[in-house]
């Protein structure tokens, strides 16, 4: 497409039957009357992956918990942004990332060595890490950890984070190179499977025992899910594609050869962040009490977490109990209530819900370029120059390239004001079914109070509770006086509501159970890469494996998962205690199964963690911790992945039954 007559019309090149080239011109609103509808379908495409969970969140919060979604305004824009970037970002991704991988992948076998092929798997891996728009959440679940609780997780989420995400590149860096090598020898998947999870497992069971390394485990099981996103499992598989035409040349092996790559992607992440995790392990304080880590005795300890001394007193003011600022002035009461003034304000000016628009896109748009530009370009390079290979329809790959841009600044964004807000809220207020939970964004702050005006009542028990009249714009209300909630030296009084329990304690418990599973449940049915995967496996096994069999399987499996892991934070479970025994089952499952089915169960995995689902999740899991008290709220993604695997094993099993019985029959 080029220009023609001026800005408003539009060229388009017609091949006829004969070598003669022919061009109609369209004037702009022609060429959007042609583009409107394809448009539209693809943004409907990303409100049918969107809308179920979405909806399912928020009437669960309306109705059932009985509590207005705090910022709804600002959450529904969020959402909003979030359909359109992902609708810009995936366009671009089919129209530019892709076709340059599969370019490669195609090429590369005939044109270079194994070394060179391999040297490009991994950075291909690597780069694909940074362009997975979920990635960036994991640095946003930095806040939730306290700095005392769990001293490594905090510095591999916080300082470190940037050390965090390039182990996960590695890994899942690793994880391409040793799938390129499956592909072009036609390896079978279970050897790799038996050796990384006998890894993996070793290494939790050893950190169980470690204080410090135990709260990493959750972290590192979830990374192994964030990493195959709408990024890195098409980019790969689209080499691995271009690989496999070169190297099978109609050998069998046709599904070892598609599938298997995500599960790598899956398992080498985990080794790598565990790995992160081990090497920092000396260097970092053990976990501590409040007092301890601001106590100036302790604070060359405490500031290994931070990049500076201000930044740890910020953080103490922010996050500490009145006696844990206490500690850490040492008794000088008039820096700490200076300091305390400006930092109660800052915070004041961040719960206002004010956003600044020109910030958040420029924030957005350069963490944007970072990831897809290089990607891009090492792609490019490699076709144009290590290839030596014309880029086939360039303008539309650079199109391409834009669009991924401009989707994944728009997506970015929307998690940003949409779906972590929307997680965290849901989290947060989950708990009011087994427990009381404070509703923060109805939290009231009176200016210039005077305890003068506070009186006294006396209960059936004879005890004296304190309370307070105020005036409000509908009349007056009494509202309860707690001591500790008046800031003596901004003359503040703050006051946050509560609701709950709404059922009880063991009831109220098992409601969350169960909003977990069918959260999980639904938006697996709703998830688009889901669809697409059935159907490939109902062809790859001649209809043997039915499409609608294989997706209630994943989805059974990721609702169980959710539901362990939102049980493993209410009760505060050591991860490793309900991750070993799927994995344990897995082993045998896999030991018994055919490599077909093997390939897709552990591939099926992959396909439960969209980019809606795992800022969404992990948000609210984070939220749930926070309100039980638990010291972190990872492992859930970990869990929704490996019981998809377990049920789909399970149903190959009968599948592969049924198949030999039918085929005894006709012999």
């Amino acid at each position: 497409m080029g220009a023609g007559h001026g800005p408003f019309f539009h060229t388009i090149e017609l091949m006829s039957q004969s070598p003669r080239t022919e061009t109609v011109t369209v004037s702009t609103a022609q060429a959007l009357r042609m583009l409107g509808p394809y448009v539209l379908s693809r943004v409907m495409a990303q409100v049918k992956s969107v809308w179920l969970i979405v909806a399912y969140l928020v009437l669960f919060q309306l109705i059932v918990l009985d509590i207005p979604v705090a910022d709804g305004l600002i959450v529904g824009l969020g959402v909003g942004v979030v359909i359109i970037g992902l609708a810009f970002f995936m366009e671009g991704l089919f129209l530019g990332l892709m076709p340059l991988g599969e370019s490669c992948g195609i090429k590369l076998p005939q044109k270079t060595v194994l070394p060179v092929i391999l040297l490009f798997a991994f950075v291909l891996g690597l780069g694909a890490t940074f362009a997975e728009p979920a990635i960036g959440v994991l640095k946003m679940a930095g806040f939730s950890v306290k700095a005392w609780d769990a001293p490594l997780l905090f510095l591999l989420l916080n300082k470190y984070s940037a050390q965090l995400v390039w182990a996960v590149g590695a890994g899942v860096g690793t994880a391409v190179l040793f799938g390129m090598l499956r592909f072009l020898y036609h390896w079978s998947l279970k050897p790799f499977i038996f050796a990384l999870y006998s890894v993996i497992g070793s290494v939790s069971i050893w950190a169980w025992f470690d204080p410090n390394l135990v709260h990493l485990t959750g972290l590192a099981w979830d990374c192994g899910a964030v990493t195959t996103g709408p990024v890195t499992v098409p980019l790969v598989l689209a080499l691995g594609i271009g690989i496999s035409r070169v190297a099978s040349e109609g050998n069998e092996g046709g599904v070892a050869g598609g599938f298997g790559v995500v599960t790598l992607a899956s398992a080498f992440p985990i080794i790598a962040v565990l790995g992160l995790g081990l090497f920092h392990l000396s260097s970092t304080p053990p976990p501590m009490t409040e007092a301890e880590f601001a106590d100036p005795l302790h604070r060359d300890r405490a500031l290994v977490l931070f990049d500076s001394k201000d930044e740890l007193k910020s953080y103490v003011l922010e996050h500490g109990s009145p006696e844990t600022r206490a500690a850490y002035y040492g008794g000088n009461t008039a820096a700490m209530e200076v300091d305390l003034v400006a930092a109660t304000q800052a915070r004041a000016d961040d719960a206002a819900g004010n956003v600044d628009a020109i910030e958040l896109l420029a924030r957005n748009g350069s963490g944007a370029l970072q990831a897809i530009v290089p990607l891009s370009l090492l792609l490019l390079f490699t076709l144009a120059v290590v290839l030596r290979e014309k880029v086939r329809r360039f303008d539309e790959v650079l199109f391409g390239i834009l669009l991924a841009v401009a989707g994944m600044t728009l997506f970015s964004i929307g998690i940003e004001l949409g779906l972590s807000r929307l997680g965290s809220d849901i989290g947060t207020n989950l708990p009011s079914s087994f427990k009381a939970v404070e509703v923060s964004h109805e939290r009231t702050i009176i200016n210039n109070f005077d305890p003068a005006i506070v009186g006294h009542a006396i209960t059936e028990d004879g005890e004296l509770e304190a309370f307070f009249p105020r005036k409000t714009t509908d009349g007056y209300e009494m509202m309860p006086y707690l001591s500790e909630n008046l800031d003596v030296g901004t003359g503040q009084y703050a006051f946050t509501p509560t609701r709950g329990p709404l059922f009880g304690g063991a009831f109220g418990v098992l409601v969350v159970i169960v909003f977990g599973f069918m959260m999980g449940f639904g938006a697996t049915l709703a998830e688009p890469a889901l669809n697409a995967l059935g159907t490939t496996v109902e062809e790859l096994t001649v209809g043997t494996f039915r499409k609608s069999l294989l997706m209630q399987a994943v989805a059974l499996g990721v609702g169980v998962g959710i539901a362990f892991g939102v049980a493993k934070i209410i009760f505060g479970w050591p991860l490793i205690w309900i991750v070993l025994p799927p994995y344990i089952a897995l082993m045998i499952l896999t030991a018994i199964s055919d490599e077909e089915f093997v390939d897709i169960a552990w591939d099926s995995a992959g396909v439960t963690t969209g980019p809606v689902t795992v800022p969404l999740v992990l948000a609210m899991g984070l939220g749930i911790s926070g309100q039980v008290g638990s010291i972190e709220g990872f492992g859930i993604l970990a869990l929704a992945s490996a019981w998809p695997v377990l049920c789909v094993l399970v149903v190959g099993l009968f599948v592969t039954r049924r198949r030999n019985a039918e085929v005894e029959v006709a012999s």
